[in-house]
């Protein structure tokens, strides 16, 4: 990509720097889009080796382009996040990809629709992740700034999107675990 076309690109994707989403870090500072993006390609990347049969790189690309769109809506949970919502969200995204140029439009275009599609391993594996990343991370904020209904949900998030895989069922119930104990202690500690 050339200069010109590259330093607009990146600005717009340094929005998702300052976007926070609905949950916190372990320091109780709001998490922002692109702190999560960054973390799931590392996810991603240290779990390669248990997808021999992926395309992991390409699960990767996946990781770190998923929430662009956050760039022109904000972070909205999933349990608020309406149609209309994602219609806004997928519209004001495409538009901008429309405007990259080549190889990047297809490429991100092709990606968008994997994702949204989710019949590849690679874009079922992504989608696991991205939900189990984001129960890790209320894991390890304070559950003071928790909904209530995130005590149940966050035991149940993403294990429809695991099911398909031994690994990610593996690692669904790893999680559920430290959900459990993390919700035990802060019980404990408000009794």
């Amino acid at each position: 990509m050339r200069p010109a076309e590259l330093i607009p690109a990146l600005h717009l994707a340094e929005r998702l720097k300052d976007t926070t989403r609905h949950c916190c870090t372990s320091k109780g500072r709001p998490e922002s889009v692109a702190e999560h993006s960054w973390r799931l390609a590392l996810l991603a990347y240290w779990l390669k080796d248990d997808f021999p049969e992926a395309d992991m790189d390409r699960v990767i690309r996946m990781c770190l382009i998923h929430d662009l769109g956050e760039a022109f809506t904000g972070d909205i949970p999933s349990f608020r996040k309406t149609a209309e919502d994602e219609a806004v969200e997928e519209a004001r995204l495409r538009a901008w990809v429309a405007s990259l140029p080549e190889p990047f439009r297809a490429e991100m275009d092709a990606l968008y629709r994997e994702m949204a599609e989710r019949v590849t391993t690679e874009a079922r594996i992504f989608k696991a992740l991205d939900n189990l990343e984001a129960v890790i991370q209320h894991n390890e904020s304070d559950l003071s700034t928790w909904e209530e209904q995130e005590f149940s949900l966050n035991l149940t998030y993403g294990a429809d999107k695991a099911a398909f895989s031994p690994v990610l069922r593996a690692l669904r119930d790893a999680v559920r675990t430290e959900t459990e104990e993390v919700i035990r202690a802060y019980r404990s500690k408000s009794d």
